[in-house]
């Protein structure tokens, strides 16, 4: 596949079923307390992929990499196409959510 939309095509392709299995087991194994293991784990991954992004923007500007053109939307954060930053964000919630299906379950306080 070819265009402005290969990367964000691909992308999604291969995460969202994987999100979305993981998500359903997450839910079946928390139930009620869902909501809060979700927002427990949200400030990370989204420390994290700030970080991510912020050390791709500083590579893409040192000359270190670059993106090919026509491959992706043309949408930035600062260097980074938006699809690059979206890889980051996918990649951390599909780590800390096996994280939190693999981890002993105990108590959980709301």
């Amino acid at each position: 596949m070819n265009g402005p939309t290969a990367y964000l095509t691909h992308l999604l392709a291969w995460s969202l079923p994987l999100l979305g299995m993981q998500l359903a087991v997450i839910v079946w194994r928390y139930r009620e307390h869902t909501g809060t293991v979700l927002r427990a784990v949200l400030p990370p991954v989204l420390a994290v992929t700030a970080w991510l992004v912020a050390g791709d923007h500083l590579a893409v500007r040192a000359g270190v990499w670059q993106f090919g053109e026509g491959k992706h939307l043309g949408i930035y954060l600062g260097a980074v196409p938006i699809e690059e930053a979206l890889f980051f964000l996918i990649t951390n919630v599909l780590v800390v959510f096996g994280l939190a299906l693999f981890w002993p379950r105990t108590e959980v306080r709301t």
